[in-house]
């Protein structure tokens, strides 16, 4: 089992910036994918951005494409995501996850942590 928690969530203004932590315990964290989605009242959770086991390889939504930048700190067993030029259709709970490298799926799933980017 992978434990998972994020940080860092908050209210900001439009423009503004934020990054979200996500610190995992439990198994060999670097053997994990991990990805952040996010789910807006109303609306499905969406794919925002991933990135591989070992880090060399990050995708993003094109929503978020040139705003959002996702690392990771094996050393740490943290991921982080930086979310600049924040606009309030950004506004949602942002779920961390993780992914067994080997795995289609994500089993794995922090709780969530509510950004709020007001207009």
């Amino acid at each position: 089992q992978v434990q998972l928690r994020e940080s860092g969530g908050g209210l900001v203004q439009a423009g503004g910036s934020l990054r979200l932590s996500c610190t995992a315990s439990g198994r060999t964290y670097s053997d994990y994918a991990m990805g952040w989605f996010r789910q807006a009242p109303g609306k499905e959770r969406e794919f925002v951005s991933s990135v591989t086991r070992i880090g060399d390889y990050t995708s993003y939504a094109d929503s978020v494409k040139g705003r959002f930048t996702l690392s990771r700190d094996n050393a740490k067993n943290t991921v982080y995501l930086q979310m600049n030029s924040l606009k309030p259709e950004d506004t949602a709970v942002y779920y961390c996850a993780g992914r067994y490298y080997r795995d289609y799926d994500y089993a794995y799933w922090g709780p969530g942590t509510q950004v709020t980017v007001s207009s």
